[in-house]
């Protein structure tokens, strides 16, 4: 599944921003932050529940591309 969100719409960083992490774009929430839910168990929807400013649209995004990124040959 291709998205079709740019990766400046998926996430950002800027050196005033949570201190220049990668952060869901228009967000302080950082992508990081996503990772730690699912890896404790937790669903999208909790996270996204937990974090209204991120959209649901991003957040399969940005897993999107972490996956290309960790399959890519």
């Amino acid at each position: 599944m291709e998205t079709t969100l740019s990766i400046g719409e998926i996430v950002s960083r800027n050196p005033q921003i949570v201190s220049g992490r990668a952060v869901f774009t228009s967000t302080r929430v950082p992508i990081e932050t996503l990772i730690a839910y699912l890896e404790g168990g937790d669903t999208l929807d909790t996270f996204l529940d937990h974090f209204p400013t991120v959209r649901r649209e991003q957040a399969v995004a940005a897993l999107e591309l972490l996956r290309e990124v960790l399959l890519a040959e």
